[in-house]
């Protein structure tokens, strides 16, 4: 299936709206390859500061394109994981790869290496999407969401890289801010929206925090937005949004159409049932390891209990419907879904 084919490649789960079963009827439509584990930040709120999930690898080029080439209509893919992209020496190579047949390609950036050196190669390989992670409105609560003090670099070059576009009259790739939902910086959320404006960057999204059940750093239930927004959490967001339509800055959540939206339970009682992603999408790892989703990394430890195949062994066909994946769909469909999926939906992350 081709971008042709999708209305929105950034809601491409839609794609497979029908799909109930065990197996999976048609080729996935997105793919997620992180194409490397490796970061330059300690995230308060990622795993990989906290516990080693696989050993430091970049993916290598030869297993990019065994995989890429064997989905060659593949609609969508994300190029990132675990892991900070713009370390990889051959990204903007595979977003070119990929775009050179119709692709919608997209990453998450943590923003450090985005220095004006690389400006002309990143809208030179055709990138769709770029998502540029900052989680705070200021130098002090970026230090301690991010590990690191890089704020005003990041804000410094995003700024220059939206402002290069704008000079050359660019449409691509679309640039957007992202603030993890912690109940430590949700207050900011209106300083957010008017720093990105200051950055020239007209899209700005609320995410939620992903948490297992042991918790790490902030990656806590006890921090998260959801189900336990107070009144005067709820007021800042709408202030927030109120703010973003006056200076033209569009706030919504991930996976919803309203930020309020994705911090609230599904109608169902059943968190997992609306989602879409074992039949819309395939994640690999660094080292080529087949992992139901982004959101496994940070919602349960052990990828030996939810690896579903391994690309580097494996075709990704043969992975797609083998035993395992069956066995992780027609559990989700169940009453008791798979660890990671426990308390997830559909309102996560697109």
């Amino acid at each position: 299936m081709s971008t042709t084919l999708l209305k929105d490649p950034r809601r491409y789960f839609e794609a497979v709206a029908s799909e109930r079963k065990d197996e999976a009827t048609a080729p996935p439509v997105c793919l997620y390859l992180e194409v490397t584990n490796r970061c330059n930040l300690l995230c308060e709120t990622c795993p990989r500061t906290f516990e080693e999930l696989e050993p430091p690898a970049d993916l290598s080029w030869e297993l990019f394109t065994k995989i890429v080439d064997q989905v060659p209509n593949i609609a969508r893919v994300v190029l990132h994981g675990v892991g900070e992209p713009m370390l990889h020496k051959d990204l903007f190579k595979m977003v070119r790869y990929l775009k050179d047949r119709g692709t919608y390609v997209l990453f998450n950036t943590n923003g450090t290496l985005l220095n004006p050196k690389k400006f002309e190669d990143l809208v030179a390989s055709g990138l769709d999407e770029l998502r540029v992670s900052l989680d705070a409105a200021d130098r002090a609560s970026y230090l301690k969401v991010r590990g690191k003090d890089y704020f005003q670099r990041i804000v410094r070059d995003v700024g220059k890289f939206t402002a290069f576009t704008r000079e050359r009259g660019l449409d691509k790739p679309r640039v957007s801010l992202w603030l993890t939902g912690l109940k430590e910086t949700v207050d900011q959320l209106p300083d957010f929206v008017r720093l990105s404006a200051e950055m020239g960057v007209r899209e700005v999204h609320l995410q939620r925090l992903v948490f297992d059940d042991a918790g790490f750093g902030l990656a806590r239930q006890d921090l998260s937005l959801f189900e336990s927004t107070k009144l005067e959490e709820q007021a800042t967001i709408d202030r927030a949004i109120a703010i973003g339509r006056e200076i033209g800055v569009e706030l919504d959540a991930s996976g919803a159409t309203e930020p309020g939206l994705s911090l609230k339970r599904s109608e169902d009682d059943r968190p997992w049932a609306t989602c879409r992603r074992p039949w819309s999408l395939m994640y690999f790892t660094a080292h080529g390891r087949a992992l139901p989703c982004c959101i496994a990394p940070f919602s349960a430890r052990g990828y030996e209990n939810y690896t579903l195949g391994d690309a580097t062994q494996q075709d990704l066909l043969e992975i797609w419907n083998s035993p395992a994946y069956k066995d992780f769909r027609s559990n989700l469909l169940g009453d008791t879904p798979p660890k990671p999926c426990q308390g997830c939906g559909l309102r996560w992350s697109l």
